[in-house]
């Protein structure tokens, strides 16, 4: 843009500014007026930013604002007014435009914005400036905060806003281009006078002192600006040694580079022949076909045959974009020598002094969201840069203790997952959220790498410290699951190739630690998670309406309960309404739907409430004698009912609760059930064995050359480790890595890669010798494989079917004899109308065990049936509505003899010729008569395992299975829960006296447990509402209110509740009830005597006072047995400090959700060992030397059950 194009009014603004004479510049008299016209219109730009390109094309801040702001700092009000100016006119592009835009016009605008911003970055390389920013900024901070006034504070936050700015501009691609390795950038040259003029001490200042905490965010975003483009390793490893040392990897790519070129050159020395032809001959390349049916006719000579390809002379396909890889973010250069040494100096002040108290702050203030969107990006930053720079300068774990530990871990995990969540929702920013993705990556990298600096400490504390945080984050299942998820969502187009070398080196380090901390430990138990998920509620079914011949039927079994209700022998519910006041409709038009709903119960059953309801409208709706007149009798009472038992009246799809009770009892909740159990690390590792991992690594070495050999080393560690450890070499039988091994060993500078070489040797001798057996193996090729079809290449391809792979212990094969039996039964029953032709084979089936999925299944492979959904299942309590006389006789008889029996409801279900659901069943019992209410009809749950006689089973513990347990012990413990949740549910009565000294062992073991505070404050509870009562003579239901976090948790307890159950304390009776209550049926006396029962607890037999509660260890902590430093394997939110050089925090779940606790109790092992001290760890030169971990001296085991409660709303 022209200085001549530019606004009139802009120009004339422009021009009042100053000119520059010299070296001196003189400002005009409106040159603070025309500062702030300026701000004014900058305000008011367009959305091309119209105003910021006319600046920038007259070089307004090169020429104008610097000057003044060199040789005017003592004018305040012009010096604040210019800080404004110029940090508006050096805010990123990227926010100027809120992102980069897409279409051709805007991003021209763009790139021209972004041009300007390289110029001014170039005119603040200037000492001047920086000078005069420091000595300005210093004055500032020397003011107390009595004396600094609000635009003392905003100075200095702009200040600290046009550093960062300048820094914030990226560097010139030609310009880099142009230079090499070691020249002064731009960017450089900005640092070397930000250092002269002071200023990054004043960075470290900021970050240490007390008083100013409010600029912690902004100070961590200048210094991850200035070592934007600095690695931590060469920083760390520069001065330490001679200028050859130095140099050394330079060197030793050199080295590399000249032997290839050195094996280039003696190849084609061999090849050349020793005469040079002017021809060099025709030859036909014989069994390699040309376009037409002849062999292809080569004119070249015979050296450059292994060079022929058909793509010779083609165009090369265009890719198109949305299928390129993703680019690199920024690539790599290295900075001027002092200006590496000043760096250098700097991040060992910054360690020593700053960082671990700038680090608290950062994370204070992202924990409480007092930061921006994605400021987090920075403290992820800076943990993995200076953690490295830690690592490789003399490792000192004190210097960053505040980012070593589990909650460092949890942090980082957290936004990785969501970071990695986000990504695959947000597919339009998927680069943008893949790139902090692999800001946290590298953070998780370098913690694992500091804990495995750690394992290497001379000092036991530090050693002692990396097992307790190896121990809590090889115990949470969402630390072993994140590589597993990162391999297989890996995607090439919005992750770049960076990630993955990071991912793969970061997983070989991640399974190195584990496998050698399970090596030293026989029995190593972790957390397991499973699922139980919720199905979706099934849309209501309007039934159809029954004939005239059903209601004929159905009218004579209601003719005796109706006559029973009206002669008074069975009473009617007295909360019955015939309307609904909360209603829009008014009272007066809801006569029709008074109608519906005593047909509805006459149809459902419900005598009673059908009579009621009749009554009831016959009161509020006297006029025309619809319900009947006032002085109606019996008889007449009955034809109205039999009249509107038949009346064709509309209908409308029924909203009942039960539906979603019809669904097998599995649509209730939604719950996550922990447990624990030993772990395998070759289980674990053959998780690994899939096709994504294998794509991933493959994709990683077509890049072997560019490779560092630590990335290649990973590389091919972890396909050793799939196909030796689990002997699944089948597995790399891919196409495209045969390929890769053909362009290594092909290559002349393939002996710096012997790593690689070995494996490419045995992969393809196992491939050979498996080829001589198995000659589809060629075919195979050309796809990815799973463990399954590896095991069909290796054991023969019927393994799977004949029941010799991996389904063998699930599905039996099918003998020629049982299909043929199968055959003649399926044409035996197709033709048989109304009926189930799988239930009808499945009970004549021969063989037993087959379930009615595996029958469809073969009945489909044997061509019998084109799909499985030609065997439609009718669903169950859909069809059948009403119950027959002979029905409910045979309901009645099953009720009489189940009656004694555990399972009531149960017995019955199996036994009932009609299928119907649970909640018409109950609803019949209840009609009937047979029962007063619903918990009748509950299982009764009976103690597992050795434990009191028959009396003492209500106050007793359930028993929890053990963790190997069968699947039948699972299912019958989710069945026990389920009844648990049922009894939860049902009413309890108000009557209900507990005996004397119920709850006493539960109690005593709820104590055990910790949870002796919310036992101390029920017993202060019952022994208050006591004295309440005996004073005022009145007794009122009392609310249980737990107002601590702690009483509030107990509360959610099973066991908790089921104490308060014993003791007589009545649940929430309806959804308005909120807190258990005290009932107004107990008397102080017996209030007392259940305070007792708590009460005694707290002393054993002998009369000795218990020891309070410790809190549960880590499965891996080592046992009290002897001395540990205290806070280790606390399983508490609270830190405690330890005599250790870096704090230990405790372990942090990994998710904070509401938590109920189910039959937890604690096994004590016998026999537990204390193991052996470890040996101090020596320094190890090698990455692959092998250590030992010291033994676990105890474990306990516990199961938990999270609930996550949704609560949905029912249509």
């Amino acid at each position: 843009m022209d200085w001549y194009m530019m606004n009139c009014e802009l120009l004339a603004t422009c021009s009042a500014l100053g000119y520059l004479e010299g070296d001196v510049y003189h400002r005009e008299p409106d040159c603070l007026e025309s500062v702030k016209d300026l701000i004014r219109y900058l305000r008011h730009e367009d959305e091309t930013r119209d105003v910021r390109q006319q600046l920038g094309a007259a070089q307004i801040l090169q020429n104008d604002l610097l000057p003044i702001l060199v040789q005017y700092p003592q004018d305040k009000v012009l010096f604040d007014a210019v800080i404004r100016l110029m940090v508006n006119l050096t805010q990123p592009a990227l926010l100027c435009f809120g992102k980069v835009p897409s279409d051709a016009a805007s991003r021209h605008y763009f790139l021209q914005v972004l041009s300007y911003l390289q110029a001014y970055k170039e005119a603040f390389a200037s000492e001047k400036v920086f000078v005069v920013l420091s000595e300005k900024l210093y004055n500032l901070l020397q003011l107390d905060w009595e004396q600094r006034q609000e635009e003392d504070t905003l100075l200095i936050e702009r200040i600290l806003l046009l550093v960062r700015n300048v820094l914030h501009v990226p560097p010139d691609p030609t310009e880099e281009q142009q230079g090499v390795d070691g020249d002064a950038s731009v960017h450089d040259r900005v640092l070397w006078a930000l250092h002269i003029s002071g200023m990054d001490d004043l960075l470290k200042f900021l970050a240490s002192a007390q008083v100013e905490q409010q600029w912690a965010l902004h100070v961590l975003e200048i210094i991850s600006l200035m070592f934007r483009d600095q690695s931590p390793e060469e920083l760390a490893a520069l001065g330490q040694g001679t200028a050859g040392a130095e140099h050394g990897e330079d060197t030793r790519e050199l080295e590399t580079l000249r032997q290839r070129e050195l094996a280039e050159k003696r190849a084609r020395a061999l090849q050349r022949p020793s005469r040079h032809s002017r021809f060099g001959g025709s030859y036909v390349l014989q069994g390699l076909k040309s376009i037409g049916d002849r062999d292809v006719v080569f004119h070249k000579g015979l050296h450059n045959l292994k060079s022929y390809t058909h793509d010779l002379g083609k165009e090369p396909r265009r890719v198109p974009r949305h299928r390129q890889a993703a680019p690199e973010s920024e690539p790599s250069r290295r900075s001027a020598r002092n200006v590496r040494l000043f760096l250098r100096h700097f991040c060992q002040d910054f360690l020593e002094g700053c960082y671990n108290r700038l680090m608290l702050l950062v994370k204070d203030q992202l924990v409480r969201e007092k930061a921006q969107q994605h400021d987090e990006t920075y403290y992820l930053w800076a943990t993995a840069f200076f953690m490295a720079f830690n690592r490789c300068r003399g490792f000192r774990p004190e210097l960053v203790s505040e980012t070593v530990g589990v909650r460092a871990f949890h942090f980082i995990e957290q936004n990785l997952t969501t970071y990695y969540e986000m990504a695959l929702m947000d597919k339009k920013e998927a680069t943008t959220w893949a790139r902090r993705m692999h800001l946290a990556l590298k953070a998780y990298q370098e913690l694992l790498r500091t804990v495995q600096e750690m394992d290497r400490s001379p000092e036991q504390a530090v050693r002692d410290s990396s097992q307790v945080i190896k121990s809590n984050i090889f115990y949470l299942m969402e630390y072993r699951e994140l590589f597993l998820a990162l391999f297989r969502k890996f995607d090439e187009t919005k992750q770049p190739r960076s990630f993955l070398r990071d991912l793969v080196e970061t997983a070989h380090l991640f399974l190195r630690m584990l496998e050698r901390f399970c090596r030293g430990r026989a029995n190593l138990v972790v957390q397991s998670k499973r699922v139980r998920r919720k199905k979706k509620p099934r849309a209501p079914v309007v039934p159809a309406p029954p004939s005239a011949a059903e209601l004929e039927q159905l009218w004579e079994g209601l003719a005796p309960q109706l006559q029973a209700c009206l002669e008074g022998e069975v009473p009617l519910p007295a909360d019955v309404v015939p309307f609904d006041a909360a209603s829009e409709t008014p009272v007066e038009e809801q006569r029709a739907e008074a109608l519906q709903r005593i047909q509805e119960c006459l149809r459902d059953s419900r005598v009673p409430q059908a009579l009621r309801l009749l009554r009831s409208a016959r009161d509020v709706w006297p006029e025309g004698d619809v319900f009947g007149a006032a002085d109606v009798g019996p008889p007449e009472e009955t034809r109205l009912l039999r009249e509107i038992l038949v009346a064709p009246l509309p209908r409308h799809a029924p909203e009942e609760p039960e539906e979603e009770e019809e669904e097998d009892e599995e649509e209730e909740e939604q719950t996550v059930q922990v447990s624990e159990k030993e772990f395998n690390f070759l289980d674990y590792l053959k998780r690994f064995a899939c096709a994504p991992v294998v794509r991933a690594l493959v994709l990683l070495l077509r890049g072997y050359a560019q490779n560092s050999p630590r990335t290649n080393h990973c590389a091919a560690r972890l396909l050793h480790r799939l196909a030796r450890d689990l002997r699944m070499e089948p597995l790399l039988f891919q196409l495209s890595l045969f390929a890769l091994f053909h362009r290594l060993l092909s290559d002349p500078a393939a002996a710096a890669h012997q790593e690689l070489v070995a494996l490419a040797k045995f992969i393809l001798g196992k491939f050979f010798a498996l080829a001589a057996t198995n000659k589809k193996a060629f075919v195979e090729l050309l796809f990815w494989k799973s463990p399954a079809i590896v095991c069909e290449m290796t054991k023969g391809y019927s393994s799977l079917q004949e029941g010799e792979g991996t389904t063998r212990s699930r599905v039996s094969p099918w003998t020629p004899q049982e299909e043929q039996e199968l055959q003649e039964l399926y044409w035996k029953y197709k033709e048989v109308e109304g009926g189930d032709i799988i239930a009808a084979i499945l009970a004549h089936l021969p063989t037993p065990g087959r379930t009615r999925r595996q029958v469809v299944k073969q009945l489909v492979r044997m061509g019998l049936a084109s799909s499985a959904k030609d065997f439609q299942q009718e669903r169950k309590g859909t069809r059948i509505v009403l119950w027959t006389q002979e029905q409910e006789e045979e309901l009645t008889r099953l009720f009489e003899e189940f009656q004694g029996s555990d399972d009531v409801l149960g017995n019955i279900m199996k036994h009932l010729t009609a299928r119907r659901s649970r909640a018409r069943v109950v609803e019949k019992l209840l009609g009937l008569g047979l029962v007063a209410e619903r918990k009748e009809l509950f299982k009764k749950r009976r103690r597992k395992g050795h434990g009191p006689g028959p009396g003492q089973a209500a106050a007793s513990v359930p028993a929890v299975p053990a963790q190997d347990s069968s699947g039948e012990d699972e299912d019958s413990e989710e069945e026990e829960e389920e009844d648990e949740d049922e009894a939860e549910k049902g009413p309890m009565e108000e009557h209900w006296v507990p005996e004397e000294g119920a709850g006493q062992d539960l109690a005593q073991h709820l104590h055990q447990q910790g949870l002796a505070g919310p036992l101390r404050w029920l017993e202060t509870c019952l022994r208050r509402a006591a004295g309440d009562r005996e004073e005022d003579g009145v007794s009122h239901p009392v609310p249980l209110v737990p107002l601590t976090e702690e009483n509030e948790d107990a509360m959610e307890d099973r066991r908790f509740r089921t104490l308060l159950r014993q003791l007589g304390l009545r649940p929430p009776a309806s959804e308005q009830e909120s807190f258990w209550r005290i009932p107004a049926a107990l008397t102080p006396q017996q209030l007392r005597r259940a305070a007792a029962s708590i009460a005694r607890h707290g002393r054993d037999p002998s009369g000795s006072p218990q020891d309070p509660p410790k809190p549960p260890g880590c499965p891996q902590d080592p046992a009290p047995a002897e001395p540990l430093p205290a806070g280790l394997g606390s399983d508490s939110e609270s830190e405690e400090p330890v005599p250790v050089p870096i704090p230990v925090p405790s372990p942090v779940q990994p998710r904070t959700k509401r938590r109920r606790e189910l039959a937890s109790e604690d096994e004590d092992e016998d026999g537990g060992s204390s193991g052996t001290e470890p040996a101090p760890a020596a320094p190890c030169s090698e990455e692959d030397e092998e250590d030992e971990d010291p033994q676990p001296r105890g474990r306990r085991k516990r199961i938990r059950c999270l609930e996550e409660e949704e609560e949905e709303e029912e249509g």
